[in-house]
């Protein structure tokens, strides 16, 4: 099949070394983020947050969450342009709600008048929030639809990438709980351009499971 999504879909896959000379450049770090900040999430939650380490001193700091385990992505904290730690709220009220109600109405999606209605879709969040007010299976599902948003951004971009949940989540929300203020990370995002000499994974061929396998049309 050719067409440019499929393109763009074969295109990617999980960088093993980057190239540690080359930066992003800001017009597409630009377009990354707006696309980031456009993924589609339920109930338009966007119950997430995204902290970029890409200053020195913040890749230093992230470098030292692998002191303990995941050592093998740990290279990719200096050699990729930046780091993205995708967060998510783990216990989302109706406040939190109340800013994507104002929102909408700022944006003139919501009707002034019709504020109060705008809640009703919040008793799904009620209905995946437990007797603690833990809504983290709820939340943290949305914020993979933005990760997986991004790495189609991504491909789209050329821009290469490495997903990891091989990270130490303990000590990365301990090291950045400041930043991520109350937000939980489990999963982080490594982006940058490949080493064209060193990234065995580049040269492998696309392998995935056949689509009568995965797909039922009924």
């Amino acid at each position: 099949m050719i067409h440019p999504i499929i393109e763009d879909l074969l295109w990617r896959y999980t960088t093993k070394k980057y190239d540690a000379s080359r930066k992003i450049p800001q017009e597409d770090l630009d377009v990354l983020f707006e696309a980031m900040r456009l993924s589609a999430s339920s109930i338009n939650s966007q119950p997430w947050k995204f902290v970029v380490i890409e200053s020195s001193e913040a890749k230093e700091r992230m470098s030292k969450t692998f002191a303990k385990i995941y050592q093998y992505n740990q290279p990719h904290i200096f050699d990729s342009s930046q780091i993205i730690l995708f967060a998510y709220n783990p216990h989302y009220t109706r406040d939190d709600y109340a800013k994507v109600v104002e929102k909408g109405i700022e944006d003139k999606r919501i009707n002034p008048k019709d504020r109060e209605r705008a809640f009703a879709v919040f008793m799904f969040a009620e209905l995946n929030t437990d007797e603690t007010g833990n809504t983290s299976s709820w939340t943290k599902a949305q914020t993979y639809i933005a990760l997986g948003n991004t790495l189609h951004t991504l491909a789209r971009l050329r821009i290469n990438c490495t997903p990891m949940e091989g990270i130490d989540t303990d000590l990365v929300n301990e090291e950045f709980k400041v930043e991520l203020d109350g937000y939980q990370c489990d999963v982080a995002l490594a982006i940058g351009y490949h080493h064209p000499q060193e990234d065995y994974n580049e040269k492998l061929p696309k392998s995935r499971r056949r689509l009568d396998r995965v797909l039922v049309r009924i």
